[in-house]
């Protein structure tokens, strides 16, 4: 196995996490496609409460407890389907050592690597030659990848002409009031037959209005995440029965 000499992937946090789930929608047929696992504190703090303590010196060992602990307790409840998971790509120094915890903890609780899929954001500025190498060792491996936020930060097209993802999540921000807005709609459109012709499943977050809802659906958005459809349930996952597509 690699080991990584540069990074703290071992050390214990000190500080203690737990996990919110909120599904994903597959809105064409009904089902919960994954649950995004998102960071709170043990009481269920908001997740600023914890990435406000996220340092240098602790970065590493965080990305590697919230990626364990989110595995963990995602088996607990029972978790039968994908699990999305959001990685810090300046907390890996070595992609294929970064993964030791990772495959331990699947095994352990007998999580299929198929079903993980690895979420990294814009808003962290890392070179995209660096994402790309992490990218493709996860692939490798058998995890899915998506870009979160696609659209808002810093590696958008660069990214996506060097490495083509599983999933892409459009920022809410273009998601916000869309069905009332000519120039986002345009976007929309534009980003939409890029991910067709890449063979790329298009996610759209932050969906928090009907309105919102049926301009994506009338417009072939599969995938589905936000407020309208379903909040965060804290240590718990939430049921088709308790989303919008069964009121």
């Amino acid at each position: 196995m690699a080991s990584c000499s540069q990074c703290q992937c071992d050390s214990a946090l000190d500080f203690d996490i737990a996990m919110a789930f909120q599904p994903i929608i597959d809105v064409r047929t009904g089902e919960i496609f994954a649950h995004e696992a998102l960071v709170r504190g043990p009481k269920g703090e908001g997740a600023w409460s914890i990435l406000s303590r996220v340092t240098d010196d602790n970065r590493y060992s965080f990305d590697q407890t919230c990626r364990v602990t989110a595995i963990r307790i995602a088996s607990e409840l029972g978790c039968d389907t994908r699990l999305s998971i959001n990685f810090l790509p300046n907390a890996v120094y070595e992609p294929e050592a970064c993964l030791r915890e990772t495959l331990k903890a699947a095994h352990q609780h007998r999580f299929p690597r198929e079903k993980i899929i690895f979420e990294v954001t814009e808003h962290e500025k890392v070179d995209t030659a660096k994402i790309v190498e992490i990218f493709s060792t996860y692939h490798a491996r058998g995890f899915l990848t998506a870009i979160d936020d696609f659209g808002e930060g810093y590696s958008g097209l660069n990214l996506l002409a060097q490495f083509q993802p599983d999933i892409i999540k459009l920022d809410m921000y273009l998601i916000r009031g869309i069905d009332s807005n000519p120039v986002k709609q345009a976007i929309f459109n534009g980003m939409a037959l890029t991910a067709s012709q890449l063979n790329i499943l298009l996610l759209a977050e932050g969906v928090e209005t009907k309105g919102e809802f049926e301009y994506l659906k009338q417009h072939g958005v599969r995938y589905m995440q936000g407020y309208y459809l379903c909040k965060p349930k804290f240590m718990a996952l939430a049921s088709i029965e308790e989303t919008m597509l069964d009121s």
